[in-house]
C-alpha cells in the first residue's frame, strides 16, 4: 500500500442485509467483478464483511460468516494483483483466523476487540494490522438512545485505552488503527461533533481510519432519493478527513473519494512546503 498518500478502503459486503448494498455481491463471481471494478478506480484495500454491522443487524453465526467470505477471500487472492490488501471485517477471532489463512492481510474490528478477547492474540501472532472502531452497546440497540457526556473527549479515551491494550498484548503500534465510529451508537449531532474534532483522535499517534460513506448522517442532511446517491457528501468527509490527517476511508464509492483524498493531499502538501 502507497503510505504517501491516504488509502482508500473499498467496501465488499458479502451479505444479504447491509444498509447500502445488501444482497448485490453474495456471489464470489459477483464480489471478485466489484473488487476488480474498486481497485481499477483507486482502491488500496478491499475489506470483506459477511456480516452487517448496520443499526439493528443480528448476530451472524461464525459458520455464516466463513461461508459467505472464505470463497469470496480465495478467488480474490487468485486474481487481484499482489498489491492490493484485503481485511476482514469481523468481530469473531475465528472468522478473523481463517480469514488470514485464506489470504487476508488485516482484521477490521467494530468492536475493538472487545466481543473477542483472542482477537488482539491473534493480531499480534499474525503481526497484521487490525482496526480498533468505537461502538457505544452492540449493533442490535447502539442506536436506542445513545448518550455522552463530551462526545469527542469519550471516544478519544476509549480508542487511546484500547490501543493500549493491544499494545500490552503484543501488537506493534504500527499495526493498530483507530476508528471513531461514526453512526455507531451516535445521534447526528455526535457524528457532527466527531467530524470537526478528527485531529483530537489523530493526534494519539496512531493511524486514523474513517467511515462515512453513505450513511444517516449525510442522509439527514442531503436527503437523497437513496444511499447510493450519497457519494459526494462522502467526498465532503473525505476531504475534511484528509486535512485532519486521517490515513484510510472506508468507502462504497472508490473512484469518487480517491480523487477527493488525492487533489485534497495534494493542495494540503503543497501547503506544508510553501509554509
Amino acid at each position: 500500500m502507497n503510505t504517501d498518500r491516504p488509502s482508500i478502503m473499498g467496501i465488499l459486503n458479502v451479505t444479504p442485509d447491509s444498509f447500502s448494498d445488501g444482497g448485490e455481491f453474495n456471489s464470489p463471481e459477483l464480489a471478485l467483478q466489484h473488487a476488480l471494478q474498486m481497485i481499477e478506480e483507486g482502491a488500496d484495500l478491499i475489506d470483506i464483511g459477511g456480516e452487517s454491522t448496520r443499526p439493528g443487524a443480528e448476530v451472524v453465526s461464525e459458520q455464516a460468516q466463513l461461508d459467505r467470505v472464505i470463497p469470496v477471500i480465495e478467488l480474490l487472492k487468485e486474481n487481484i494483483p499482489e498489491k492490493i490488501l484485503m481485511s476482514i471485517d469481523t468481530t469473531n477471532s475465528a472468522v478473523a483466523e481463517a480469514a488470514l489463512k485464506a489470504g487476508v492481510h488485516w482484521i477490521n474490528d467494530v468492536s475493538a476487540a472487545e466481543d473477542s478477547p483472542q482477537m488482539l492474540a491473534l493480531a499480534a501472532a499474525q503481526q497484521c494490522p487490525i482496526v480498533l472502531m468505537h461502538r457505544q452497546g452492540i449493533s442490535v440497540t447502539m442506536q436506542d438512545k445513545p448518550q455522552y457526556s463530551d462526545v469527542s473527549q469519550e471516544v478519544v479515551s476509549y480508542l487511546r485505552q484500547r490501543a493500549y491494550v493491544a499494545l500490552d498484548r503484543g501488537v506493534s503500534a504500527s499495526n493498530i488503527i483507530l476508528d471513531p465510529g461514526i453512526g455507531f451508537g451516535k445521534t447526528f449531532e455526535h457524528n457532527l461533533t466527531l467530524m470537526a474534532d478528527l485531529m483530537s483522535l489523530v493526534e494519539l499517534g496512531y493511524k486514523v481510519l474513517l467511515g462515512t460513506s453513505r450513511k444517516r448522517f449525510l442522509n439527514e442532511i442531503c436527503h437523497p432519493s437513496s444511499a447510493s446517491k450519497l457519494a459526494a457528501a462522502t467526498c465532503a468527509t473525505t476531504t475534511m478527513g484528509v486535512l485532519a490527517g486521517v490515513a484510510i476511508f472506508r468507502v462504497h464509492d472508490v473512484l469518487e473519494n480517491r480523487q477527493a483524498a488525492d487533489v485534497t493531499w495534494k493542495i494540503k502538501k503543497s501547503t506544508q512546503r510553501c509554509g
